[in-house]
């Protein structure tokens, strides 16, 4: 699951039109309507804390955990300036630990699609399901098996900044539903000079379809409610390439079930 080292410096240079506002509306909405206005939140795979600051901004008490330390200090420097109470842990999400249970786990800009082994999510699955309190909320998105194999599979996409650009190249495998993306990032090393410091990172993304999700939440002891597409906010079609979903916690389940997906 290495990734975002370097990257994680100018990752929110590239990613300014993610829609973290419209996301955050649709999580505090759902939030809101289930009856949880206050509590703990755990932002699972959190990044730069974007979402884990405007949730904090909402009046959850925030923790953010993330599997690459170097997101995490951009992260860290963001609450240094907002002053917000947010608890960050560099932990893997597949093995991740709380010092107690949470009113709602939420799970955004496709983190767990990095996980690339059906089993890895059921695990992850199953700790949201021990963490959460009875009756919590997992609200969570990933991208689709459509999208990697249809949208950005085999592309190239290239952006360029007033001080730094990327080259962004798509390799899509079939058989195991795995995007490769390659990263080239250019990154101007000071203001007043024409230098530009290279480097390179390698990404891979699994893609799901709602039936394999619906199939994991079951298997980890989670309760499936509802998902919609992400972009449309409408009903998931075949070519919904992002799916925000909604899953509750109902027990706690002890030991695996066969795999059967």
């Amino acid at each position: 699951m290495e990734a975002y080292t370097d990257f994680a410096y100018v990752y929110d240079v590239f990613m300014d039109n993610t829609p973290y506002d419209k996301w955050g509306g649709l999580l505090v909405s759902r939030l809101e309507k289930e009856g949880i206005t206050d509590g703990i939140l755990l932002d699972l795979g959190c990044g730069t804390g974007n979402m884990t600051e405007l949730l904090s901004e909402k009046g959850y008490d925030m923790i953010g955990v993330d599997y690459s330390g170097e997101m995490l200090n951009v992260a860290m420097d963001k609450r240094a300036r907002s002053g917000r109470q947010i608890l960050y842990l560099q932990q893997d999400m597949r093995e991740f630990e709380l010092y107690g249970t949470v009113r709602a786990v939420v799970c955004v800009c496709d983190s767990l699609n990095y996980l690339l082994e059906k089993e890895e999510i059921e695990d992850t699955f199953r700790l949201v399901n021990n963490y959460l309190d009875p009756g919590g909320l997992f609200l969570f998105d990933f991208n689709t098996v459509y999208k990697y194999e249809t949208v950005i599979g085999d592309a190239t996409i290239a952006e360029n900044r007033d001080n730094c650009s990327f080259i962004w190249e798509n390799f899509y495998e079939e058989e195991g539903q795995i995007n490769e993306y390659d990263l080239t990032v250019f990154v101007k090393e000071q203001e007043e000079e024409e230098l530009f410091r290279k480097f390179t990172e390698t990404h891979y993304q699994r893609g799901y379809t709602l039936q394999q999700i619906k199939r994991l939440l079951e298997k980890s002891g989670l309760v499936f409610m509802d998902a919609l597409d992400a972009d449309t906010l409408d009903e998931v079609t075949d070519t919904s390439e992002r799916i925000f979903c909604v899953a509750r916690e109902q027990g706690k389940v002890c030991d695996r079930s066969p795999d059967g997906i």
